[in-house]
């Protein structure tokens, strides 16, 4: 800490703040005349109209998540949303944007969903006099101003390469290709779609044969290394397969439910059983390529989402799936050929992605950078 600067307990820093009424999130209005403030990412995460619940600042005040560490300056009058919301008024010797940056630049253990005003409290907040805080804060402001305008348009570059991507896909799957090789055909007419035999959670065993969710179903299709946490016996899994069968290798596993559009082709004959419901199976596509299939389903789910008109699409239907018509070529070589198109194409726009999500990163890592520098008094 440099020499002129002071360094209070964090509590010390706080002025007393009145008690005030908390809105649960599943009431939030989606327009009306005040804001609620949550501890989500976004500056306003609802509406409200009961002006009785309005907290009225005569100083800008800072909004702490208790649970997701999210901080916020908020200088107008709002209402507070649900479960989880700190505010902080500092005491007369702390700018309020200043005491924003600060917290900002703590180094808080993560906690998951807990709790981190426990943690909070026991740090300390160094400060200089009011005047060189409203410095260090008028180059902050500058600096990082320059650093969002950076990532805004990164984050639309991003954007306009999935959206280039999906737009190839819509092209291909939409439009009817040349000479007599393609028609239009329902999915239901290529193959079955179905789902798994219901496994009962009496069932799970703690090893076995793999019992997939959603969970794992991601980190399968994304390539990442798996967390299995539930199994069923290998009696289960064989009386199973005789019955009924089981995924095999060019089958098609899709997430329906929650975090849908996650989608597995299966490459291998490694043992494995899957949710029921929550994930749909692909099978007897005898006349599709896999892979091909795969992203006639990719098109499919992000036209669904579309539909959605931007809310979250909660759940996929194997009904609307069956019904789901699309040009289909009947040859495969054809297939094959649109297949390593688009694998070209998905390769180019996913190196094209990465390079852009480093740039981001290399961002944050400069505002952080940028922070540590203002409170060793390096920016004044």
């Amino acid at each position: 800490m440099t020499e002129d600067w002071l360094e209070y307990e964090f509590e010390k820093c706080l002025k007393p703040f009145p008690r005030y009424s908390k809105i649960s999130k599943k009431d939030f209005l989606s327009t009306g005349a005040f804001p609620i403030v949550s501890q989500e990412k976004n500056l306003i995460n609802g509406y409200w109209n009961n002006e009785d619940d309005l907290i009225k600042i005569s100083k800008p005040v800072i909004v702490f998540g208790d649970h997701t560490k999210i901080v916020k300056y908020i200088d107008f009058d709002f209402v507070v949303g649900a479960d989880g919301v700190k505010i902080f008024e500092p005491i007369d010797k702390i700018d309020s944007r200043y005491f924003a940056y600060a917290i900002n630049h703590l180094k808080l253990d993560d906690l998951g969903y807990a709790r981190h005003y426990r943690v909070l409290k026991q740090t300390q907040i160094s400060f200089p006099s009011l005047k060189k805080q409203q410095q260090i804060v008028g180059k902050l402001d500058a600096a990082f101003e320059l650093i969002d305008r950076a990532k805004a348009n990164i984050e639309k570059n991003i954007q306009n390469a999935n959206e280039l991507f999906q737009s190839k896909l819509n092209q291909v799957f939409s439009e009817k290709g040349e000479g007599e090789n393609f028609e239009l055909k329902k999915l239901s007419e290529l193959g079955t779609i179905t789902s798994s035999k219901r496994i009962y959670k009496s069932e799970y065993v703690s090893e076995g044969v793999p019992f997939y969710r959603t969970k794992e179903l991601k980190e399968l299709a994304h390539g990442k290394e798996i967390s299995l946490e539930l199994y069923i016996t290998k009696d289960r899994y064989d009386e199973i397969k005789s019955r009924f069968g089981v995924p095999k290798v060019g089958d098609i596993l899709l997430s329906a439910v929650g975090t849908i559009g996650e989608i597995l082709v299966i490459e291998n004959e490694n043992e494995f059983y899957f949710k029921d419901g929550n994930i749909v199976w692909f099978k007897d596509f005898r006349m599709v390529n896999p892979y091909y299939l795969r992203y006639l389903l990719i098109t499919f789910v992000e036209n669904i989402k579309n539909m959605a008109q931007g809310a979250a699409y909660s759940a996929l239907t194997i009904e609307k799936i069956n019904e789901y018509k699309v040009y289909f070529p009947k040859d495969l070589r054809i297939q094959q050929k649109i297949v390593e198109q688009l694998d070209i194409l998905s390769v180019q726009t996913k190196h094209l992605q990465q390079k852009y999500h480093q740039k981001l990163v290399n961002l944050e890592e400069l505002k952080k950078s940028i922070l540590e520098k203002a409170f060793k008094g390096e920016l004044l």
